[in-house]
């Protein structure tokens, strides 16, 4: 014998959910989640929750960061999606990056690798393991 499961769905769950706000409308400050809800169980759960990171993006960010991902991370491929040019998609990816309080990789670790490098080699110059000629070598590998 076949049963079949109906779920009543309350009007709230009908009704649009709103965004959530990154900060205190008057005050200014920060906000927290305080209760998570489920119409279809009626399971109510209160706390301190944090706001997502990625709420506290206005919809300009929003979109880039949409678009960004659709691309695939290809700037020039953003660009043209969104009408702008390259320096400006560039200008739009790093105020994302400190929106989301997000560090770039980019230059700084290799430019890092590239210092080590450039130690290390000066340190065997000096200690007479390898030549003037070795190291000029050496260091243009690095670039």
């Amino acid at each position: 014998m076949r049963t079949s499961h109906a779920f009543t769905v309350s009007s709230m769950s009908k009704e649009k959910l709103h965004p959530i706000l990154p900060h205190d409308p008057v005050s200014g400050g920060e906000l927290f989640i305080s209760e998570l809800s489920s119409d279809e169980s009626g399971v109510r759960i209160k706390g301190r929750f944090e706001i997502p990171r990625y709420s506290r993006l206005d919809a300009e960010q929003s979109k880039f960061l949409e678009t960004f991902l659709r691309c695939r991370g290809m700037l020039n491929s953003v660009g043209i999606e969104l009408g702008i040019s390259y320096p400006t998609c560039r200008s739009r990816l790093d105020a994302l990056l400190q929106a989301l309080e997000l560090q770039p990789v980019k230059e700084r670790d290799e430019r890092r690798r590239v210092d080590d490098g450039r130690r290390q080699i000066l340190e065997l110059l000096e200690s007479g393991d390898i030549t003037p000629a070795e190291a000029k070598d050496r260091l243009k590998g690095l670039e």
